[in-house]
């Protein structure tokens, strides 16, 4: 044989070698491959992955060949894709349709399988859509303008990714299914679609992850963990396997704002992971070029410990938690984005609102409000007690701290 085709042929085999043993992802190419899904899921070119649109079928076709690419199965109703169509009502007091028959908005849910053998499953889920060009849930104040959603939530859907490469490589006693929603921002469409119209058996599934916001570690490095409640199984867990010295943040309820509470109201125990709101939150500033990726590569790693370490146990037991309508009902607004990972005394801003009581007192991204009228503000849940005594016209006296100085200043509602 020719020295140079032995070469190629040698060549060529150990390309195939290289190909077979492919192994698990370095925290390098996680970075890299986190990257390169929030960079495209974020690009202008998708126009902010509204359901309905293009560029919500062109982020679908992009995830479904993404879960090609990591080796899952189909295990949509259409390859990977499970289609709904949401019909919305005449009387805005009655609620959205969401089927497959009728006209209205068609979305799609991307759903791909990897088969462990086992007899229970672990569900992860992520939403790929956002609010388009604006609209009813944007937080912008002028003209439409794209909503790209590299935070909320190309980051949950990029971990959703990672994971699915990370996990084909585990010995694991569970089958994972890995489920991207369309349809969260409207009212979480396309997983309560899912959870009626399953394409697994709901009896098989152990638990649910969802990770929703989770590309903005912030320099504390906090980690809220949702839904710690919804099974005795989670608690313990989740300090042990904290390598990476994070800060967990937890919270009982299985109910909150985003795709785990479909799964949660059908009695399973769910996990939801959030690195926290901040002042891109629902605007047009939500870029990828904001996202904290090395941050990001340390939750997705943590997701897979807690993964790794539950999958040694029996199947998790259920348990009903309180959830949000206990919360006090207030008819007033400070306009301040609160900082949810804030663990310390009294409840520290994350982003002011242009136009809001907060910004008209004079209040700045960092301070820590300790007083609100009469009321000593100790948490989030004592500030919105407080809050909930006020009505619109009334003003009170705010005390916050800043820069380690009290301040008092002037809101009104």
């Amino acid at each position: 044989m020719n020295k140079n085709l032995r070469f190629s042929f040698f060549a060529i085999l150990t390309g195939v070698i290289i190909i077979g043993c492919d192994g698990p992802p370095s925290d390098e190419k996680l970075l890299s491959n986190l990257k390169e899904d929030v960079t495209f899921l974020a690009a202008d070119d998708l126009e902010g992955r509204a359901i309905g649109t293009e560029g919500e079928v062109k982020a679908a076709e992009y995830l479904a060949l993404q879960f090609k690419k990591a080796g899952l199965q189909p295990k949509g109703t259409d390859g990977f894709f499970q289609s709904f169509t949401v019909s919305k009502p005449s009387n805005p007091h009655e609620e959205a349709v969401i089927g497959t028959d009728g006209t209205g908005i068609t979305g799609r849910n991307v759903v791909g399988f990897l088969d462990k053998k086992a007899d229970k499953t672990i569900v992860i889920g992520a939403h790929f859509d956002h609010l388009g060009m604006g609209g009813s849930g944007s937080l912008h104040r002028g003209d439409s303008a794209i909503h790209n959603g590299a935070d909320d939530n190309a980051s949950g859907t990029a971990a959703l990714l990672a994971l699915a490469k990370i996990l084909k490589h585990e010995e694991l006693s569970s089958n994972v299914l890995f489920i991207a929603f369309s349809g969260e921002e409207n009212g979480l469409w396309g997983s309560n679609y899912f959870v009626k119209n399953p394409t697994i058996d709901l009896a098989s599934v152990n638990y649910m992850i969802n990770m929703d916001m989770v590309g903005r570690l912030n320099e504390e490095k906090s980690l809220a963990v949702y839904g710690i409640g919804t099974s005795p199984g989670f608690p313990s867990i989740l300090d042990p396997i904290n390598s990476d010295s994070l800060k967990i943040v937890t919270t009982e309820s299985g109910v909150g704002p985003s795709d785990h509470t479909s799964f949660y109201l059908q009695d399973l125990p769910v996990l939801h992971f959030f690195t926290g709101q901040h002042e891109d939150y629902h605007k047009p500033s939500d870029d990828s070029d904001k996202i904290n990726y090395e941050g990001l590569v340390k939750v997705v790693r943590y997701i897979s410990r807690v993964i790794d370490q539950l999958d040694s146990e029996p199947k998790l037991a259920f348990t009903k938690t309180k959830d949000s309508s206990d919360s006090p009902r207030f008819t007033v607004s400070m306009g301040v984005v609160p900082d949810y990972m804030y663990d310390g005394k009294g409840m520290r801003v994350d982003g002011v609102s242009e136009g809001k009581p907060a910004q008209a007192a004079g209040l700045q991204k960092g301070d820590i409000v300790v007083q609100l009228g009469d009321s000593t503000i100790y948490d989030m849940m004592s500030y919105m007690r407080a809050l909930s005594a006020f009505q619109k016209g009334d003003s009170t006296k705010v005390v916050i701290e800043r820069s380690g100085q009290k301040v008092e200043a002037l809101v009104k509602f």
